[in-house]
Parts: C-alpha cells; structure tokens; sequence
C-alpha cells in the first residue's frame, strides 16, 4: 500500500524520540507525548465528553499515530459502542517497525497498536472498534478531493516554521470545509497567522494554555 511513498529519515533522539530529518522537527513533546496528546488533541476537542457512535476525528500528519491511540484509548474508556472513525492523511508514512520504536516511549499506547502493526503503513487499520483510513500522499491535493467530514481534527503537522504546506490558507480552508456543523479542532501551535486563518475558514478560535514548556495552544469550532 505504500508503494510510490516515501518513509521519513529518521534521527532518534536520546535513542528514544523520532525527529524528522527532512523538517528537523520531533514527531511528539520532549516533555512527554502521550500528555501533550491528551492536553492538547483530546482536550482541546473536549473529548471524549463529545464522544457518540460514529463520531469521526480527522488528522493532519498522522505521523508515530500516537494521536489515534489515544483516541482509541479514551474512546474504549467511554464504553462506547461501535467504532471509532479515524482518517488521516501523512505524506511520509512511518514503517512498522519506525512506529513500534517511537510507541515504545507509552506503553499504554504500544499495548494497544501491537495488534494493528500488521496493518500499519497501508490505507486502512481495522479493529472491532476502529475504523481508521490513512490517506496517503500530499494534504494539499488529497483533502479537497475527500468525500468525509470530521467531527474533531487533529491539526499535528510539523511546526509551521518548518512545514508551511500543512498550514496554508488553501488547506486550513480545507479543513473547514471538511468539518461537520460544530465540528472542533485543536493544535498545539498558536502561530497568529494559523489562527487567523482559521478563523477566516469559519472556526471561531480561542488561545488557550498550552503543554509542558509551551504557553499557549488554539483550539476552535466551526460556526
């Protein structure tokens, strides 16, 4: 399924965390990544308070798919029924076995990916409670064309300093228009430029406490 896509070149900090070479960005917080993932992209959707059958959470730059575990996780601690829908779209797909190093550091995480590695790197990772499609290729030309809206997004591309095409005017535009009435998203950045950009799709947006050593995230919904 990967075919065609390139793997990312990886640096491992401290042997522990995966850092892109190619935007010279860590895939999650030095500080801790599964919390920042909670603080940030389940939090700042308000989730799973938001949690119902069927609920649909779309992310940009799927990348260790630290973020998807954690959904599956808080989604299983909710009891809820049916599956959790997940799509995410990542031009440079983590093999296996990249994914299993960099999981390694949450072994809540790693615990529930280990019977989904089978699938990791294609199109689809499939469980009795999830539903998860990885959209493989460029977000820019990919999301405009997708037939799904989100109920939550997960916006995790690299830091907008580094990886400006994942935070384009076009593209957040994209999101909005791939996002259900009410729909949210959450990110950790809270670059002006990426706010007000959203805010320009439809989203109203509000700064709000960021994780660890960083002041500030955003976070809004769609009006």
């Amino acid at each position: 399924m990967t075919q065609g896509f390139q793997h990312p070149d990886l640096d491992w900090r401290d042997g522990v965390i995966p850092v892109s070479t190619r935007f010279d960005d860590p895939y999650f917080s030095l500080a801790g990544g599964l919390e920042e993932t909670r603080h940030v992209f389940l939090a700042g959707n308000d989730l799973p308070a938001r949690f119902v059958p069927g609920f649909h959470v779309a992310e940009l730059g799927f990348g260790t798919g630290l973020n998807m575990l954690a959904a599956l996780i808080a989604w299983r601690g909710a009891g809820m029924t049916g599956p959790l829908r997940y799509t995410g779209f990542e031009a440079f797909p983590m093999t296996a076995d990249q994914a299993r190093r960099a999981l390694a550091a949450f072994p809540d995480a790693l615990a529930v990916a280990e019977p989904l590695f089978a699938q990791w790197g294609g199109g689809a990772i499939r469980a009795d409670d999830l539903q998860a499609t990885i959209i493989l290729g460029d977000a820019r030309s990919r999301l405009p064309t997708w037939d799904g809206l989100a109920d939550a997004w997960f916006l995790d591309g690299f830091s907008p300093a580094k990886n400006p095409e994942l935070w384009s005017d076009d593209l957040m535009a994209a999101v909005a228009a791939h996002t259900a009435p009410g729909g949210t998203f959450a990110t950790y950045t809270a670059a002006g430029h990426v706010r007000r950009t959203l805010a320009d799709a439809g989203f109203v947006v509000e700064r709000r406490a960021g994780f660890g050593t960083k002041r500030h995230m955003s976070a809004g919904v769609l009006m």
